[in-house]
């Protein structure tokens, strides 16, 4: 499994920004795919996870301002990020698991639990 994060980069305080993951090395959809974060010094924190079924989940943090969707036949995973504010500054990535017994709000909260990792992208957003 191969999970390529893009889309990240640098822009102001307010602006957007729009986040992809293919997954390559895979036969069928995800049951979970989600992002993460980690800001430098901090740990890896759940920002939304997208469920197979349609559900979707956010964090307290992100809510009303991001956006999870997955394209099930490119096999491929977006965020689109407004509002930014600096405290969204972290390297960004995607995760999947394939265990259909669990919702994906309990891999949001345990990102550990995630099966498979893209490398990241940085994501900075200035005052």
């Amino acid at each position: 499994v191969q999970l390529v994060e893009s889309g990240g980069g640098s822009v102001q305080s307010g602006g957007s920004l729009r986040l992809f993951c293919p997954a390559s090395g895979v036969a069928s959809n995800y049951v979970h795919m989600g992002w993460f974060r980690q800001a430098p010094g901090t740990g890896l924190e759940g920002v939304a996870m997208s469920d197979s079924d349609g559900r979707v989940w956010y964090a307290d943090s992100v809510k009303g301002r991001v956006t999870i969707s997955r394209d099930s036949a490119k096999n491929t995973l977006y965020l689109q990020m407004d509002s930014l504010k600096p405290e969204d500054t972290a390297m960004y990535y995607c995760a999947v698991n394939n265990n259909a017994g669990l919702r994906g709000l309990y891999y949001l909260k345990n990102p550990d639990q995630m099966d498979y990792w893209g490398a990241g992208t940085s994501v900075t957003i200035s005052s």
